[in-house]
């Protein structure tokens, strides 16, 4: 079984991650929270530059890993409510950013974690169905 690393943004999704053995998917959230630390850093201190760490982009790629995780097809039809979710709270992290507004982005994070979390329980609930079939 993988085992998330400590994780200060992603916990949820780590945990899930590694619980499915989602490899792809824990070692993008790992990235991501890498990231996010820089990026959380950045705004807490009150740095004009906190979007310079490349958060959108490994954001980006996490969802590309848990929508390749839990089957495009899932990830389009019944997943999308949890896409929707995933997106919305990605956007406001990316909002936050722009504003610099360190408790917005925490708060956004906590959304977005859930989010990708259930998207990785669920969809991978799916997956595991669809194989015992």
């Amino acid at each position: 079984m993988l085992e998330p690393r400590a994780n200060e943004f992603l916990p949820l999704t780590s945990g899930a991650a590694a619980r499915a053995g989602a490899g792809a998917v824990l070692l993008r959230a790992q990235e991501a929270d890498v990231a996010a630390g820089a990026c959380w850093t950045a705004l807490i201190a009150g740095c004009a530059n906190a979007g310079q760490w490349g958060l959108a982009p490994r954001l980006r790629q996490l969802s590309e890993a848990t929508s390749l995780y839990v089957g495009t097809r899932w990830w389009s039809t019944d997943g999308v409510s949890h896409r929707n979710r995933v997106a919305g709270a990605q956007s406001q992290i990316e909002d936050a950013i722009a504003e610099g507004d360190g408790q917005e982005f925490a708060k956004a994070f906590s959304d977005y974690d859930n989010a990708m979390a259930s998207a990785v329980v669920c969809g991978g609930r799916r997956r595991a169905e669809k194989q015992a079939q």
